[in-house]
């Protein structure tokens, strides 16, 4: 349902920071962001306390799932076999190391994510921070009339402590964001893909932004990490002396960035030149995380950051000296067009 995604402005600062976006936007040759006034913004997302809102029609919602079993089908279909439940245990030049053997191929493609951490070697490569989402049991026509979202229009808001959400093809609202707590040594657990707090935190603030919410049934909970390279800077590539190429480090954005990737690295390893080799994440090579505690103290510390940073501006009407601060360290707003929510 490609119906876009429209970035409020829910204060004043976060206002400047929507002119700013799309004036920058527009610098790049993005043309389609468009600057929403009050009404235009609200006829879209009727949240409380809007002042403005980004609008792209470059975004839209789709059913994850759906997407990487309509894949992995293709593969199947074109004669690959795909073997689940076979942990990598370490990779390294022409080698995959499994419980059940060794694997060998020309190349290696690491696509791990969030996952690396896991890896023998890549403790430090990305960090597993994680993202949850909470979602409404389907919603009565009137409820949508008062919410918007006629088009299914993803959206999001421009604190620093990232928000995101969509109405389903099944008539919920799915609404999640950042705030889980980074856990020490990069840990990856089925038991963090929930956390009381931050999922008790998102339905006050989903009912906060939508009031014609209060008394409604929340349904599901449920999270996951993300990738995190220390700069925040996505990146895929190809060493063909050892035959080892990557991709990853999208934050949260990889529902599309994983087909660019996909589709580049397709060129690097047929030796290809073409405009997506020649794109700037192409090789690039984020430096590795700090030691542990430096690791786990850093990212809570920022993440702690952001949320005060936002407190801050909702008492003061201006920008927060600390989120202006940290913003750079934690892949926060600072003018330029915001990420897209996945989808």
């Amino acid at each position: 349902a490609k119906g876009g995604t429209v970035t409020l402005a829910r204060t004043p600062t976060q206002w400047e920071r929507a002119k700013a976006g799309v004036e920058d936007a527009h610098a790049w040759g993005q043309t389609e962001y468009e600057l929403l006034d009050v009404a235009s913004a609200t006829a879209r997302v009727n949240a409380t306390s809007v002042l403005g809102a980004m609008f792209t029609p470059d975004c839209a919602a789709i059913q994850p799932a759906k997407l990487a079993r309509g894949l992995a089908r293709m593969v199947r279909e074109r004669g690959l076999r795909i073997f689940e439940q076979t942990p990598a245990l370490s990779i390294g030049p022409h080698r995959v190391v499994t419980p059940r053997g060794d694997v060998t191929a020309d190349y290696v493609v690491r696509a791990t994510e969030g996952y690396t951490a896991s890896l023998e070697h890549r403790r430090r490569t990305v960090a597993p921070v994680y993202s949850l989402i909470v979602a409404t049991a389907p919603l009565a026509e009137g409820v949508w009339d008062e919410i918007g979202l006629a088009q299914r229009e993803t959206f999001t808001d421009l604190r620093h402590l990232i928000v995101y959400g969509q109405r389903t093809a099944d008539d919920r609202l799915v609404f999640g964001g950042r705030g889980a707590p980074y856990h020490f040594g990069s840990r990856i657990r089925p038991e963090y893909d929930r956390h009381d707090r931050v999922h008790r935190s998102l339905r006050e603030e989903l009912v906060s932004m939508f009031p014609v919410l209060a008394g409604a049934e929340f349904t599901h909970r449920w999270g996951g990490n993300l990738g995190i390279a220390r700069d925040w800077h996505a990146s895929v590539g190809l060493d063909p002396g050892t035959g080892m190429a990557w991709a990853g480090g999208y934050v949260g954005d990889g529902v599309s960035t994983t087909n660019l990737a996909g589709r580049t690295l397709r060129d690097l390893t047929l030796g290809l030149d073409s405009g997506l080799t020649r794109l700037p994440w192409v090789g690039h090579a984020s430096r590795e995380w700090e030691v542990e505690p430096f690791r786990w103290l850093g990212i809570n510390a920022g993440l702690t950051a952001m949320t005060l940073a936002d407190s801050e501006e909702r008492l003061t009407k201006r920008e927060s000296v600390l989120g202006r601060v940290m913003s750079p360290f934690m892949g926060g707003h600072s003018g330029a067009p915001a990420n897209p929510p996945p989808g």
